[in-house]
């Protein structure tokens, strides 16, 4: 999760644009991230013996990780699971920009450091995801809400809504801010109640190429238009998430929350409804608004 609110970050700092950040998400499963960018980025070694193993490389022909082993500064047991493990989707992310012309290798470099350094991410936890840290960036994401009594359930719903996204639709997203509303109307939407210790109303909106992208995504099926069978299919993520986010509620709450059955509608209207957010998610394929009112 931790590029998702990276790429957050980007938006937000001005360093890309909407438009350049979708792209390097689209293009990011095409790159190939250079084994001392992997070194680096586990703070296996620092940049200078990154950079004079690869000097090293170039002039022997030799593999840049044999030259590490032969330096020592790494070991073969590491040089092994680097090249097993999957690349850290920032990594990939960095090298899309990079390639694409959007950043700067340095620039990118700089960016990640200074958002590693404001969220208090070490290297190693910047890999593999940890639970406490998650917490911390999404604490701050929804920073827009502490006033509100449901703050608590607002938070704990959307981390539960990022991590079902990068579930069961796809990990090339980023969240934009999360926005007050005193009302809206919104069309080609899905909605569901919840009822319990508290009430709330759940809705995603989304029309044209991005309800086609996101059905297609999350039944696995390839959707062509954006008609009933598309909402249909955003309906049943809807249910399916707040299904979870009540379990987990139950779980850790000791209520139990009951969901009323979904509803697609073709204009609902919100003017009635208080504390309103809306979190935009754009996604490769287009724009998801996610509205929660408690």
């Amino acid at each position: 999760m931790y590029m998702q609110f990276f790429g957050n970050y980007l938006l937000n700092q001005g360093l890309v644009s909407a438009a350049a950040l979708m792209d390097a998400l689209d293009k990011q499963a095409e790159v190939t991230v250079s084994f001392e960018a992997l070194a680096v980025n586990d703070a296996l070694v620092d940049a200078a013996q990154a950079e004079a193993a690869r000097a090293e490389a170039e002039k022997s022909g030799k593999f840049i990780g044999d030259v590490m082993v032969e330096k020592g500064f790494l070991t073969q047991e590491q040089v092994g699971a680097l090249l097993h493990a999957p690349p850290p989707g920032h990594l990939l992310l960095g090298q899309a920009l990079v390639e694409g012309g959007h950043m700067s290798a340095e620039q990118f470099e700089a960016a990640l450091s200074s958002y590693k350094n404001q969220n208090s991410i070490p290297d190693a936890d910047f890999h593999n995801v940890k639970d406490g840290v998650i917490k911390l960036l999404i604490g701050k994401f929804c920073e827009i809400i502490e006033s509100s009594e449901a703050s608590k359930y607002i938070t704990s719903y959307l981390t539960l809504l990022f991590k079902n996204l990068i579930r069961f639709v796809g990990d090339d997203f980023a969240p934009l801010e999360i926005k007050y509303l005193r009302g809206m109307v919104c069309t080609r939407c899905v909605a569901q109640k919840i009822n319990g210790k508290f009430s709330a109303v759940s809705v995603i909106d989304a029309e044209g190429d991005a309800l086609v992208g996101f059905a297609s995504r999350f039944s696995k099926e390839t959707i062509k238009a954006p008609d009933e069978y598309a909402l249909a299919c955003l309906s049943e993520f809807l249910n399916l998430h707040n299904g979870l986010y009540a379990v987990n509620f139950s779980n850790e709450e000791g209520d139990e929350l009951e969901l009323e059955p979904q509803t697609a509608y073709e204009e609902y209207d919100l003017e009635y409804m208080e504390n309103i957010y809306i979190v935009p998610v754009c996604f490769t394929f287009g724009t998801i608004n996610f509205i929660i009112s408690f």
